[in-house]
């Protein structure tokens, strides 16, 4: 991973991690053109099931990069708003996926976001993306308040330990445990939390850190 200057703003350096990534594949193992996946491996565990039906549901992803997650519960019939704070994303998002309807892209600060909108979403999920990234203590109370009650809160990152702290404010993880997650969650509105780690395929050392949980 290029490494990140520690005098950018947030966004420049969220910007420059995002020109330096590579785009995804243009079909998956199953000949799909879009999919969801909740870990950093290709083809590798649970799909948009996780999220229960999504058709007819509003949907927020906090750090939803290039959109191609949000493209596909779209897809399925969901509408779909994308928060990114890379002002490259959005535009690669746009491009890609713009001739979706039902489906926009923002370029903003999760918390900043979450303070301004009047809106609500029955689904809010974050894979990889500002759930790892923004202190859960401010960041939670700010995502429950825009959920309708029984609506669905998912994110997945890395387990605690996995990788050590990269430099630059891209790089500062909010790494918690299972426990630590029920607990957050439990503590800002939430209930029937799933806090588990996925194992990784074969070959592979690191799984991947799956939450779930309802708003009450």
């Amino acid at each position: 991973m290029e490494r990140i200057n520690t005098h950018m703003t947030l966004a420049e350096s969220w910007d420059q991690y995002a020109v330096g990534s590579k785009p995804r594949r243009a079909t998956n193992t199953k000949g799909e053109t879009s999919w969801l996946n909740w870990t950093q491996y290709p083809d590798h565990g649970p799909d948009e099931s996780v999220l229960g039906p999504v058709a007819g549901r509003a949907v927020l992803e906090l750090g939803s990069g290039s959109g191609n997650n949000l493209a596909h519960l779209v897809m399925l019939g969901a509408a779909g708003v994308g928060v990114d704070v890379a002002p490259a994303r959005e535009g690669r998002a746009r491009e890609q996926w713009g001739h979706l309807s039902g489906l926009e892209f923002r370029t903003a600060e999760a918390t900043a976001f979450l303070r301004v909108t009047s809106r609500s979403f029955d689904v809010v999920l974050s894979i990889f993306g500002a759930v790892w990234f923004v202190d859960p203590l401010t960041l939670l109370p700010l995502i429950r308040s825009r959920m309708t009650t029984g609506g669905i809160l998912a994110f997945s990152h890395l387990p605690p330990g996995s990788q050590a702290p990269r430099p630059g404010k891209a790089g500062m993880r909010h790494d918690h445990t299972p426990e630590e997650w029920s607990r957050m969650l439990e503590n800002h509105g939430f209930g029937n939390v799933s806090a588990t780690v996925l194992p990784p395929p074969e070959g592979q050392s690191a799984g991947t850190m799956l939450v779930t949980s309802v708003a009450v």
